[in-house]
């Protein structure tokens, strides 16, 4: 049995998701502990034969007694391995695991490209601090792309054995159908500095007034009218409000992809950006800026362009709208191509497998054994 420990399994993002879809491709039993929380949606998607635990930290006094639970937690369950999911998830798996006294090898999962630095929060930066001093210790480290792998080298994590794995999907069974009726573009992603959607709002505002038809739609915990930091942002850039629907966060994220023509990212930093292959595998071509490895997903099927420029993000929107309908058909097969083609869930599962079976197998000096399953 393999024991994720993640940072907040109440949340819905990517590395949450990732979790999820890996448990469900993978024959392991599948223990989850949750520093923080655990949603309804998560343990649905986990699947019925994942054990899913929470330890409730709310305050740094928690965080400590956690470690301990954590521990405790190890000794009981006794897992083949522990994959720990973020830099906070790093710290406290790493540390319990001492604790716990058992020769169980971690392994981490970092998950982010720290790009920039500056847009972390304060508890994250100090998590990923410590990790740096502790990188040393887990039996191997998996990156989610290159580009966090080569920034996290500069910052100083040891690299004596990593694998770069990119994040896995499903094909979309039924692909929604080529269409060119309307013009909207769509972002998803929550309301955060990391997101930049100061340059988002910039960018539509500029497209809005040369082509007024354009609407914008834009999913996301924090995107909706009550936000008055949302509000003020949107009045600063000049996009009018009948030509954007802010729909907040939203579990349906099949019909947000089927709704849309074209999906921008205007991020300042990220590491495997899932938003960019979600949509790509439902056929819809991606204006993003260049973080993480979200140029290397893109690939030649859609546009990237600088972080924090609202003209480059503008006219990069502005190019997949000039699209003549049978460039456009052709962009989006081969989006669609390119995502079974090199991040299918099979494919990536079997190289979770693969690096944690041999990792171990090396640790112990023993021959190679399965991990999964």
């Amino acid at each position: 049995m393999i024991m994720h420990v993640i940072t907040n399994y109440a949340a819905n993002a990517g590395a949450e998701t990732m979790l999820s879809r890996l448990l469900r491709a993978t024959d392991d039993r599948g223990f989850v502990v949750s520093l923080i929380d655990v949603s309804d949606r998560n343990r649905l998607l986990a699947g019925d034969g994942v054990q899913v635990e929470q330890l409730g930290i709310r305050s740094p006094g928690r965080a400590v007694t956690a470690v301990v639970d954590l521990a405790q937690l190890i000794a009981r369950e006794n897992p083949r391995a522990i994959l720990c999911w973020m830099y906070h998830a790093m710290v406290a798996g790493t540390l319990a695991q001492r604790l716990s006294r058992k020769s169980v090898p971690v392994f981490w999962n970092v998950r982010q490209s720290a790009e920039d630095l500056a847009a972390l929060s304060a508890s994250t930066r100090v998590a990923l601090a410590i990790s740096r001093r502790l990188s040393h210790l887990p039996a191997g480290i998996i990156y989610n792309s290159s580009r966090s792998l080569d920034l996290h080298r500069r910052l100083g994590f040891c690299h004596r054995n990593v694998e770069v794995i990119p994040n896995g999907f499903d094909a979309v069974a039924d692909p929604p159908p080529i269409s060119r009726t309307r013009q909207v573009l769509g972002i998803a992603a929550r309301f955060h500095p990391q997101k930049d959607y100061e340059t988002f709002f910039q960018a539509a505002a500029l497209l809005s007034a040369r082509r007024p038809d354009v609407r914008f739609t834009a999913v996301g915990a924090g995107l909706h009218q009550d936000n008055a930091v949302v509000r003020e942002m949107l009045v600063a850039s000049g996009l009018p409000a009948a030509s954007i629907k802010l729909q907040g966060e939203m579990d349906d994220m099949d019909a947000f992809y089927r709704s849309i023509d074209v999906l921008v990212l205007s991020s300042r930093t990220e590491g495997f950006p899932n938003v960019v292959a979600e949509a790509m595998s439902y056929g819809k071509p991606v204006v993003t800026t260049d973080v993480g490895d979200a140029a290397a997903i893109v690939g030649e099927t859609g546009v990237v362009v600088r972080p924090g420029d609202a003209q480059a993000l503008a006219a990069g929107m502005s190019r997949m709208l000039d699209l003549t309908s049978a460039d456009y058909a052709a962009l989006s097969r081969a989006a669609r191509q390119r995502i079974g083609e090199h991040f299918s869930l099979t494919q990536v599962a079997g190289r979770y497998h693969r690096f944690l079976e041999c990792s171990q197998a090396a640790a112990q000096g023993a021959p190679t054994s399965r991990v999964f399953g």
